[in-house]
């Protein structure tokens, strides 16, 4: 009885709730079997400029719905999709595995995210391999042939194996050179995990090797803690404001207000994730929560009241709004989107970006004109830094032939390494009131200066307000300016 009380209550909360000023709005943008980008092959320069295009196509989609994060699938089986020493580029660019594209995908999408004021997030395939062809189809440059050591086989697919001391220094150096040679926004940990109920994974040799008395369930949950450790303290010495993340199993073990159903992160695929956030090894969690009703909301709330301060982000199964995929009503994801933020979540993400671009049941069109109709800023990370940066000054503005210039003195933040970006605001009260989203007129503005057009007579402003903003999400306070007619 307790569990269909619990399910009423959570459903009869259908009013829309006031939109936060902080919240993360991600979509996943799966490259792997090119299920959503990219579509054309990039074998000739107009075949370049096409898989260009298709890229701002989405990118663009997902600014003018106001998202601001962007988790670009950047290694998927052993194969990655920017320019590295470690991994060959991946056959889904051009039709051939380790072929140059004749562009850097990564450096590109990172570019044209920020240009939007989006993040990027680099998403990595963390423990799999791929099947027996696919890792045959790496020839020489597969992770099997240079590292055999640290792989695995199991039932006819190929693995890291997390039990291995060299598998967490291998996916670090993943990391490393994304974050080295790129200004990327996060390193986003997929499949950071087992096989599914596969206690049979064949790791014996390790666990007699390092096991040190554990009993061998708890031994993989701590090899798998270990990797994400290693891997979030090297990203935090080299880039401390690089946010790290994973995407565990959904639920994370049996609830007191609902079970799982034998299918959780902790039993059966050994992530102990709940674990990571008591131990601040990662910045924001995606759990994978591609449930509904019951099997949605006492699990949201379990992560949310287990997250140590740290971002939670729901994954929304909206591939289920597809009738060949589920049987989902628009209505479900409704329901979680206002029930994460009822509950203070950090915000939503979408699996996958093509059911956004398709429209699916109308998705697209609801989040861009009730639930995303204003910007939103990135939830700050105050465990990491929570000193704002000094505020912009001497603000000017210019109006001609229709076009507002706003001039402002650039602000300087304690991280000597990042200059600060602005948040505009406007409205036609002074002061400007910042506290609400709807005044938010441009996010993460890089340079001191910006211009916009007002299309329509109320878009236009009286009053602005300019902050600074660090890459932790510390904003400073605001300059403020009056112009007169």
């Amino acid at each position: 009885m307790r569990n269909y009380i619990f399910l009423f209550l959570v459903l009869s909360v259908l009013s829309l709730h006031a939109q936060p000023k902080h919240e993360v709005r991600a979509a996943w943008v799966t490259t792997a079997y090119a299920l959503d980008w990219p579509k054309t092959k990039a074998t000739s320069p107009s075949g370049i400029q096409k898989q260009k295009a298709e890229l701002i196509d989405i990118l663009n989609k997902l600014y003018e719905a106001n998202f601001n994060t962007v988790l670009f699938q950047t290694r998927t089986r052993g194969d990655v999709f920017y320019q590295s020493s470690i991994e060959p580029y991946s056959a889904m660019l051009t039709g051939q595995t380790g072929k140059n594209p004749g562009y850097d995908p990564l450096a590109f999408v990172i570019e044209e995210c920020h240009k939007r004021g989006m993040e990027c997030h680099a998403w990595i395939v963390a423990i799999p391999l791929g099947d027996q062809n696919h890792v045959k189809s790496l020839g020489k440059q597969a992770i099997t042939q240079k590292q055999p050591a640290i792989c695995s086989s199991y039932k006819k697919s190929w693995y890291l194996n997390p039990g291995h001391k060299e598998t967490k220094e291998y996916l670090f150096r993943i990391a490393n050179e994304i974050i080295t040679h790129y200004d990327i926004d996060g390193i986003h940990l997929d499949y950071l995990r087992y096989p599914e109920n596969a206690p049979n994974f064949p790791d014996t040799k390790e666990f007699r090797k390092y096991g040190a008395g554990k009993n061998i369930k708890q031994w993989r949950r701590d090899n798998i803690t270990e990797i994400l450790r290693h891997i979030y303290k090297g990203v935090k010495q080299k880039k401390p404001w690089v946010k790290v993340s994973t995407s565990p199993v959904g639920k994370y073990r049996d609830t007191g207000r609902y079970l799982s159903g034998g299918w959780n992160a902790y039993h059966a695929v050994y992530q102990d994730a709940q674990g990571w956030l008591a131990e601040g090894i990662q910045d924001q969690i995606y759990p994978m929560m591609y449930f509904r009703q019951n099997h949605f909301y006492p699990f949201a709330l379990d992560w949310q009241e287990n997250c140590n301060g740290r971002h939670i982000i729901p994954g929304l199964g909206i591939y289920f709004l597809d009738p060949k995929e589920g049987n989902w009503k628009l209505e479900d994801v409704e329901r979680q989107i206002n029930f994460t933020r009822k509950n203070g979540l950090a915000g939503q993400a979408y699996y996958r970006v093509q059911h956004l671009m398709n429209n699916t049941q109308g998705l697209y069109d609801e989040l861009n004109e009730v639930y995303y109709d204003t910007p939103a800023l990135q939830p700050p990370m105050t465990w990491l830094d929570n000193t704002p940066p000094t505020s912009p000054t001497h603000i000017r503005v210019v109006n001609k032939k229709g076009y507002i210039t706003l001039h402002w003195t650039a602000s300087t933040d304690n991280d000597s390494h990042n200059a600060p970006r602005y948040v505009i605001y406007g409205s036609n009260e002074y002061p400007v009131d910042i506290s609400k989203p709807s005044n938010i007129l441009a996010t993460a503005v890089r340079e001191t200066e910006y211009t916009y057009a007002p299309v329509f007579p109320w878009e236009r402003k009286t009053c602005y307000a300019i902050t600074a903003i660090d890459r932790y999400g510390n904003e400073s306070d605001p300059v403020q300016i009056m112009i007169q007619d």
